[in-house]
């Protein structure tokens, strides 16, 4: 194979990126849910012709290494000689390669001047798939009772969809109209990366695109050794827990071991729990996610993210555990163990990496959603969002505020929106004041929204951290724990973190996320800050004098008094 000249090496690997975040566009603008449209729940990628990852557009860094896991062996499952020109297969089967039921693959050949040059393909996490609950979320005993289960199959042959197979995944979903429109989203974001890359190909020639395809494999792995060639080698290790699992209160245990060399980075969770029937099982995709996440925070942000970027990264998660599940596991609540476990490998990398890392974080997903029959407009309506948390302290900085944390990039649903497409009022969306880890760089502050229904509902949390907050690190505090509150008839009762009610008419769901953990003596803070932070109303008056040692009066630092506290 002839060597692609530099220029033309450039040309072509930024235009593969172009494709997948035009198919990202295409996807987010086509879209009918609020959770695709505006809140970008989904990822496009672009595999070469023996299903290697060549190129990623990243809405969702979760997805860094869950598509990486399940595309490939889909296509493999279904057989790639069985795939013709304009065919697309489905699935969302989480066993043994894919991620919550949710999250829906859509996988298409691209044929170029008569032979395969390789697969596009997107996953979106659907409102809804059917289940025992509406967003089919829920404390779930096995995955049957989460959804819908598709296995790679056609759902769209010769550029025609297959309308028996989509009539009998519909039948399954409550919000068939949202669910329709985002199927045939999916559908034309991977007809759009289809013609992008043929265009290419017009451009530059079959075999200049595969010389390039594969140099860029190359590439990557030569930039990747030599980023971990500069990191400090060595063996690291921490333990971490989930909660609860929605069931029990027994804790679901979490440990990582990293170990970094010249040669790659081997992730270890030997020693988590087995796996429970019970919402916080992950699946190995979701495990190997949160690898791949925490080992690409470490190198250069411009390093490109495929095949030759996973080809050193090994990770060893025993089967039979939470954070690799085997059949008929329930696999709904897998993101919230997965972001768990990103916390927990930035705790055990963090003596190596102090100024890069963070204190801990809101690390869950916080997942909610409802559902409602609509008599008046004749459809069931369903709605799932995730909520926004505290990131932790960092050396030099405090914790954002009200953000998704980790592997998350999905936006705040907007309210406006919300309440013109669904039964609900949003009473409350503000940051909870004194909820972050109080630091010499604090933790941010956690989020609140207030939902108010005029409909008999049916509402769902799949969440955590109403335990315990996350952690400060150096002697950072941790953050206050997150409540998930029921309000009727003004009386307020206390909701676990894993629950589903029926609300009624005039019912208020109040969701109040953690802040982040703090970085370093709160005593240490600068006092100008802790000022900042109270006129800002973030932090009380008396939280800034008895945690942060910090007087004020009238508007202003009292230096003397301050300086009495700290002594």
């Amino acid at each position: 194979m002839a060597p692609v000249d530099p220029v033309t090496f450039e040309v072509i690997r930024n235009a593969l990126v172009a494709a997948t975040d035009e198919m990202a566009l295409a996807l987010k603008r086509s879209a009918y849910s609020t959770n695709i449209k505006t809140r970008s729940d989904f990822s496009c990628a672009f595999f070469d012709a023996e299903v290697r990852a060549v190129a990623q557009g990243f809405a969702q860094p979760v997805h860094l290494g869950s598509m990486v896991e399940q595309v490939p062996k889909a296509v493999l499952e279904y057989g790639p000689e069985k795939l013709a020109p304009g065919d697309m297969l489905v699935t969302n089967d989480p066993h043994p390669s894919g991620v919550h039921l949710n999250d829906v693959s859509l996988i298409s050949p691209v044929h170029c001047e008569g032979e395969l040059l390789g697969y596009v393909a997107n996953l979106a996490h659907h409102v809804d798939v059917g289940g025992g609950a509406p967003a089919s979320i829920g404390a779930f005993r096995e995955v049957f009772q989460e959804g819908v289960i598709i296995p790679p199959v056609k759902l769209v042959a010769a550029g025609r969809i297959v309308d028996d197979v989509f009539r009998l995944v519909l039948a399954q979903i409550r919000s068939t109209g949202e669910t329709a429109g985002d199927f045939r989203a999916q559908i034309a974001a991977n007809a759009t990366g289809t013609r992008r890359l043929q265009s290419l190909v017009g451009r530059h020639g079959l075999a200049t695109v595969r010389a390039a395809m594969a140099e860029l494999l190359e590439y990557t792995e030569r930039r990747t050794r030599a980023e971990l060639a500069a990191l400090p080698h060595g063996v690291y290790e921490a333990d971490g827990s989930v909660d609860t699992d929605g069931f029990t209160d027994e804790p679901v245990r979490l440990r990582a071991r990293v170990e970094i060399g010249p040669d790659g980075v081997r992730f270890d969770t030997t020693g988590s729990d087995p796996q429970r029937r019970a919402p916080v099982n992950s699946t190995f995709a979701q495990t190997f996610s949160a690898c791949a996440y925490a080992l690409k925070c470490l190198v250069d942000p411009d390093l490109p993210v495929n095949d030759g970027f996973y080809r050193l990264l090994d990770v060893h998660a025993p089967p039979g555990t939470v954070t690799n599940c085997t059949w008929p596991a329930p696999v709904v609540g897998g993101w919230e163990t997965q972001t768990r476990l990103v916390d927990v490998l930035f705790r055990a990398l963090l003596p190596a990496f102090p100024k890069r890392l963070p204190a801990g974080t809101k690390g869950m997903m916080c997942q909610a959603g409802f559902g409602a029959l609509d008599l008046e407009a004749g459809a069931y309506v369903c709605f799932y969002e995730t909520f926004a948390g505290g990131y932790g302290g960092r050396f030099g900085s405090d914790g954002p505020d009200a953000v998704q944390t980790h592997g998350q990039n999905t936006e705040n649903a907007p309210v406006e929106e919300t309440e013109l497409n669904y039964p609900v009022w949003v009473e409350r969306l503000e940051l909870v004041p004194d909820s972050e880890g109080p630091g010499r760089t604090r933790g941010g502050l956690g989020l609140r929204k207030d939902y108010r229904f005029d409909l008999s509902t049916t509402f769902t949390i799949l969440a955590d951290r109403d335990r315990s907050g996350p952690w400060g690190v150096e002697g950072g505090h941790d953050a206050r724990r997150a409540e998930y509150i029921h309000v009727r008839g003004g009386v307020e009762t206390r909701l676990v973190s894993k629950s589903t009610l029926d609300l009624e008419p005039g019912d208020v769901v109040s969701i109040r996320t953690c802040g982040g953990g703090g970085y370093g003596p709160p005593s240490e803070r600068v006092p100008e800050r802790v000022l900042r932070d109270v006129l800002e109303g973030k932090v009380s008056t008396a939280r800034a004098e008895e945690v942060y040692r910090v007087a004020l009066a009238e508007g202003a630092v009292d230096h003397e008094r301050t300086e009495a506290l700290r002594a």
